[in-house]
This record gives C-alpha cells, structure tokens and sequence, in this order.
C-alpha cells in the first residue's frame, strides 16, 4: 500500500522510485461539494489551503447520488470534478461514503427505499423497526446484521468507486476513507433496544457457539438447561438478580460489540472489494463513545478517530481529558495517529449551541491530551450548520485566523513527533462497561447520550446490579477519587481502556484498575505480566470477581495493592506515596482549576506547555513545571515569560488555552533566550 497509517499521520511513498517518503500531518477540514454551486468549491478549497489545512474531509451522500430508480447520478453533484479540483489546489482527501453519514441530512443520507424496507430495518424486542426520532425527519434505522441492507451498501460502495478509484493516492488526493459513521447502532443504543433482527438473532447464536464450544459450557454459564445453540434467544430487559443471572446479559452486551464489529468489517470488505483498496480506513466514534457498544480493540480498520462537539467548562475539559487519554494512549500502543474524525467547529442549529470560543478550546485541550491529527467539521459554511470558519465565498470569518496562527505554530514545533508522557494509567475494563450498560436506570434513553450529558456511571445506572457488593457506581467512584488525587498533584495520567489494555499500558509506572463488577480473567493475567515488568499496580475498591467465581484467589492478588479507597481524602496520600517511589514527575498549577501538560521530543526534552483554563473567569496561573526555564507564546506575539523565584506566573483568559514552547535561559548581561533546539 502507497499510504500508510503512522504517528505523526500518513506515510506517502514517493510517486516514482526514486522520491522519497512523505509524512501527511493530519490537518483537515470539512467541505461538502453536493452543498454548494461548482463555481465555488476552487475558493473554498483554495481558503483552506491558505489556512494551513492539508487535507479537505467530506461525504459521499448516497441519498443525494441514487435517483428514485435505484439508478446513480454522480453528473448533477460531480464528486470526481470536486476530487480533481481539491488535488490542483494541492490538497489530499478523506473519503467518507458512508453508508450512514448523518450530515444532518434526512434519513442520515439513506435512500428512503433503504430506510423503510422491512429486511433492511433493525427489530426491538418485540420485532417492530427500531424508530431514531431526530430532526429534520424520524425513521426506522438499518440492522448492521441484515444481509439485504449489506447488499444494497455494496451496490453503494461499487457505484461509488466507478468514479472514484482511479482517483486514490498516488494518482489522486484519495489518501484516506472512512467506513460508515459513528457507529453506534444509530443513537438506539440502549441495552435491550435492539437488535432483534432475524439476521442479528442467527449471528448472536453463532457469537454463543464459537464463545462456548459446547452446549453444556452455555448452559453452566447462563445456570440454564434450556437453551440449545439453534433456539437460544437474547434477554429483552435487564431482570438479573443475583451474579448467577449476569452472564446471559453480558452474553447480549458482548454480542452488541461484536455485531457492530462484524457490520463495520463487511463493509471495509465491500468498499475493498469495489476497488477503494489503496488507502487506509478509519473509523469515527461519537462523543459519549465510552456508553456504546463499540469497541476499537474489535473493529478491523486501520485506525479510530473521536467526534469532539463540547462547551469549555470544568466539566467538559476533564470529560477531552478522558476521552483524549484513552484515545492517545490506544494509537500509542499500536503505532497509529491520534485523530479526531470531526472537531467540533459549530453546530446544527437545532441542538445545544456551542460557540467559537467553545470549539477552539476543545480543538487545543484535545491536542494537550494527546490529538495529534484533526478534521475541522465544518470547515465551510452550508445550510443546517452554524459556525464554520469559512463562509460559502470561501472567505474568512474573523475567528478563522486563530486556526490558522495554530497550524503554524504546530508546525512550528513538529508538534505531531512529540509525546506527552503519562506515566499512570486509570484502567476501565471492558466488562465494567458492559455491565453499567446493562444496569442503565433509564430504559430506553440512549446511554450514549447520558454519558454525552452528565459524563459517568453513578448518573445513569442502578444502585444495585444483582446483588454484586461492587458495581459500575463504586468502579467510577474509586477511579474518579484518584483522578481527582492525580489532577490536584499535578501527575500526567491518562486512561486506558477494557480490551486495548496491552497496549494502552505499554510505558506505565504505575496502573490504578477498578474491579466493580465482574472481571475477566485474562485482564487479571494481563496485570500480573504487568507486575512482572515492574509496574506498580493498583487495585480497587474491592477484590475483583473474576466470572462465576466469587472473589479472587489471595495468591491472584499478592502481587497486587489492594485499596478500598473508603475514604476519598486517602487517594491523594496514595498518590503522594507513589509519586515519591516510582520518581513520578508532576506539573502543579494554581489554582487547581487550571490544568499544565508538557510535551517533549524523543529524547525527553520539553518542547511545548499547554496551560489550560475552562472556568468562566480569567485567572493567573502559578507554575513551576521542572526543567523549563522559559516560555515562548507560540500562538500570540512570542511574547517570552521567565522563571521568578522558581516558578512561572502568567494571565490566562476564561474558556481559554494558551500554548508555548520550551527554551533555555542563558545570562548574557540581561536575559535573553535560546532555544533548546
């Protein structure tokens, strides 16, 4: 392959043999060429290309393109002309043909044909289509497990390609494609929502077969000698009510991950099929991803991205914080860029608003937490949106030049090659989450969307979950006790999540598990190769329960600290004990609603400080942030700040970010400043 996933972004090869490689950072912006007159996409390409931007993102709408025959019309929104003029104006393309897009169309951009054909639909439990009722217009969504839907996307895919194959990297600008769209069974995720198709049905058997083998493994497991692998039905509703009852439901939680895995992998096959072969795939995740049943260490594209839509506010930036972690931390283990999909630069004008001043903060907080690569969704004004950056002309609005100024200074730095440093790792295993999606409190309400408004756990399920003495609730609550330790004490950390744990800790210090609920056994075997390689670990707020078992064994646990945690005030003591024995380096700030992250180069040295604040109110930061001497503001007048007494003092605006780059102080009769280069 020509173009292939890396750290820092893409990895082009030469276009002939003799060139070198190229490295693509990851600098997008949204267009959508069906949405405006042919006569203005060279502007508008062109205004993104001044901006700094390398890449133009957009959609293939299969509801724009099919005409009510079935037929295809690519002449009336000429998608190839869009792709040969974004490539003269030296700009590479991400390739989003759904076949779900959103894009705030009806139906998502699903033919109506598709949408309301039977086969095609997703099933409750009581075999009615499944109904997403969102503005402009409510319709039945799709089964990722019917066969008749797979076949008409991969009619889709093949009509797509025929005019755009020939167009993929190193011929055209095609350098990345995207399948499907937040993947979340359409924002109908809740438990026992769906899906209940007939299709679905055969393949949650089929998941039950290959997970136990045998007919009698089953039936131990679910403490029933009923079902048979032919006839086995899924739970319609959450009556478990002791830990014996847990595993049929969990069964239907795990199926969930893999059903969509298995939808999104036939579609990454069809699209390879039609001839899009040449370039890599990528996948986006929603906001509030953490409540869904996707699960990246299961989807077979070559990387996952994140959809940030988030006002600056205390709450917010600790719900990026953790978002962005888990994100960095996965793509870290496994040698992939860490991109958000869409970064939030407006909104429809039917939700929530968020402001400029809220996406800006949320694109640079996101890059303090690990980001390395961003699609600026939108980046071009279009009806049914709010904010873009640029208007239809292709002219600049006034806060369009914040971006710009950012990409220069990112570049500046080589900001994709340096690494924040995080040394401790708050650990949310997969089955934790599958168990707070069983015990949701809210019925049908989506998951996803409580998680998008209140950001955890103890908001959004039961008390008790069949009769286990640790649940989702405790699980969060011990977790948040140390984030809370770590953020005050100024420790870099970050997330790691369930099934990505190998790699998500891979350069830990010290990890820090919750075992509410019940645990697997091979996370257990996982933290004991941890310990074997010297990392402290850290477990809590009880023994974990490893399956049908009651707590683990005590020799499965010598190795581990166990915490309770029973009072919140003790994490920070734990956390000052470790600090001091494993050397952990800490960046305080006052006050302790501001937040530092230092990023440096291979070598370790520091080469850019983010200094964040999300409160309503603009405050001084009080910092000391060890081996920095000075501070260059990148994204302002280069104005320069030095040491006094130890420690750095520096305004910071509310709802603000502000971004510098590390130098050394030399004496030479005054200060002055060179640079650690």
């Amino acid at each position: 392959m020509q173009v292939r996933v890396d750290p820092k972004g893409l990895v082009l090869s030469g276009k002939t043999p003799s060139e070198p490689e190229t490295t693509l950072p990851l600098y997008a912006g949204s267009l959508h060429y069906w949405r405006h007159p042919r006569s203005h996409w060279r502007r508008q390409l062109r205004a993104l290309k001044e901006l700094g931007f390398r890449l133009v993102d957009t959609y293939v709408p299969w509801l724009v393109h099919e005409r009510e025959d079935g037929t295809f019309d690519f002449d009336t929104h000429d998608v190839r002309q869009f792709l040969i003029e974004a490539q003269e104006e030296g700009l590479y393309v991400i390739l989003r043909p759904g076949p779900h897009i959103n894009g705030e169309l009806t139906y998502f951009g699903l033919p109506k044909r598709i949408v309301w054909n039977p086969e095609c639909q997703a099933r409750t439990p009581r075999g009615n289509p499944v109904i997403l009722p969102v503005p402009p217009l409510a319709f039945p969504v799709p089964s990722y497990a019917s066969e008749v839907f797979h076949r008409e996307v991969e009619r889709w895919y093949e009509a797509v390609a025929r005019v755009t194959k020939d167009l993929q990297y190193p011929e055209g600008p095609i350098v990345l494609i995207q399948v499907d769209n937040e993947g979340a069974l359409y924002f109908r995720d809740g438990p026992y929502d769906q899906d209940y198709h007939p299709d679905a049905i055969d393949r949650f058997r089929a998941f039950l077969r290959a997970k136990y083998g045998v007919l009698q493994a089953l039936r131990a497991a679910w403490g029933d000698e009923t079902p048979s692998f032919a006839e086995v039905m899924p739970p319609v509703k959450f009556d478990a009510k002791w830990p014996s009852e847990l595993p049929r439901h969990l069964d239907w939680m795990e199926f969930h991950e893999q059903h969509l895995a298995w939808g999104i992998r036939r579609m990454t096959d069809a699209l390879k099929k039609s001839g899009l072969d040449r370039a890599p795939t990528v996948h986006n995740f929603p906001p509030g991803e953490a409540a869904t049943p996707l699960n990246a260490a299961r989807l077979s594209v070559d990387m996952i991205g994140l959809d940030y839509y988030h006002v600056a506010n205390p709450d917010s930036h600790m719900m990026i914080l953790r978002r962005t972690t888990e994100l960095a931390m996965r793509a870290e283990g496994t040698k992939t860029p860490c991109f958000s999909s869409e970064m939030g630069a407006g909104f429809p004008p039917y939700f929530a608003p968020i402001d400029t001043d809220d996406s800006y903060y949320t694109l640079v907080a996101a890059l303090a937490y690990g980001l390395r690569g961003f699609n600026l969704y939108m980046a071009v004004d279009r009806d049914r949106w709010i904010g873009a950056i640029l208007t239809e002309e292709g002219e600049e609005r006034p806060h369009a030049v914040r971006y710009r100024h950012l990409i220069e200074a990112l570049d500046k730095v080589d900001f994709p090659s340096l690494h924040r440093h995080a040394p401790v790792r708050l650990v949310v295993p997969r089955a934790l989450r599958r168990l707070a999606r069983v015990s949701h409190a809210f019925g049908p309400l989506s998951p996803a969307l409580f998680n998008v408004v209140r950001g955890g756990f103890e908001d959004a399920c039961l008390e008790d979950v069949a009769g286990l003495e640790t649940g989702p609730i405790a699980g969060e609550r011990f977790l948040r006790g140390f984030e809370r330790a770590l953020v005050d004490r100024g420790v870099p950390f970050a997330y790691a999540g369930g099934e990505t744990f190998p790699e998500s800790t891979k350069g830990a210090s010290w990890v820090i598990c919750a075992t509410g609920g019940i645990f697997k056994r091979e996370l257990l075997t996982y933290l004991h190769d941890l310990r074997r390689s010297g990392t402290s670990v850290t477990l809590g707020p009880a023994p974990p329960r490893i399956g049908e078992e009651s707590d683990a064994r005590a020799s499965d646990l010598e190795d581990f600290e166990l915490e309770p945690l029973n009072d919140l005030a003790r994490a920070d003591a734990v956390v000052a004990e470790h600090i001091k024995r494993l050397d952990i380096p800490v960046y305080p700030v006052k006050p302790s609603d501001l937040f530092v992250t230092v990023h440096a180069d291979g070598d370790g040295i520091p080469r850019v400080l983010f200094l964040m604040n999300p409160t309503s109110e603009s405050k001084t930061a009080h910092f000391s942030a060890g081996g920095i001497e000075a501070l260059e503001d990148l994204l302002g007048e280069s104005e320069v700040f030095m040491k006094v007494g130890g420690a750095f003092s520096i305004e910071i605006g509310a709802r603000s970010a502000r971004v510098f780059r590390a130098l050394e102080a030399v004496v030479d009769g005054r200060a002055s400043v060179r640079m650690r280069m």
